[in-house]
């Protein structure tokens, strides 16, 4: 039987992550938008730990796939997963699970810091595999399209990620709300 808190956190997480999707911003170079959306993968995964954080992106994936309209610019459906940038949302899956296994073993702020990285890795290794092969482009465009735009604002994020999470997460272990 699951948990009954851990069911509603990651329906919690999954809405935190289809909320900051919608801070959106067009890159005129690159079929990927700079979204709000890896702060929440890094909350999730961080907070709730391998395991529920991926529960809760598979839980954001889905409500998108049928069609809701929480990914980047209130859009929803298949094709966003199928398209040049889903493989960076496909990421988020083994991005929260690495980030949280890594999190769970060890509890300071460079720690968390250090899993955010570890999650950047798997949300870029997806996300720019899928954008070159979906656009027909070689790793080495795909690396200049794809990721470093991206790379300084997400290290800027997984930051602010882990001393919110770090704070979060110490008051829901104290709390019993979390393991």
């Amino acid at each position: 039987m699951l948990p009954t808190k851990y069911i509603i956190l990651c329906g919690l997480f999954a809405a935190i992550i289809a909320i900051l999707a919608q801070i959106s911003i067009p890159v005129p170079f690159s079929p990927v938008p700079i979204t709000g959306q890896t702060f929440g993968v890094f909350l999730a995964g961080a907070i709730l730990g391998g395991r529920w954080g991926a529960v809760s992106m598979l839980t954001y994936i889905f409500i998108g796939a049928i069609g809701f309209p929480v990914f980047s610019f209130a859009q929803g459906g298949l094709h966003m997963l199928l398209g040049p940038s889903g493989g960076y949302i496909w990421g988020f899956i083994p991005g929260s699970y690495l980030l949280g296994k890594f999190i769970e073993r060890r509890g300071s702020y460079f720690s968390m810091v250090a899993g955010m990285i570890i999650c950047i890795g798997a949300i870029y290794s997806l996300g720019t595999l899928q954008l070159a092969i979906i656009s027909g482009l070689n790793l080495y465009q795909a690396i200049l399209l794809g990721i470093l735009p991206f790379l300084p604002m997400d290290l800027l994020k997984a930051i602010a990620a882990a001393g919110f999470s770090l704070a979060v997460r110490r008051r829901l272990l104290k709390m019993g709300l979390i393991q």
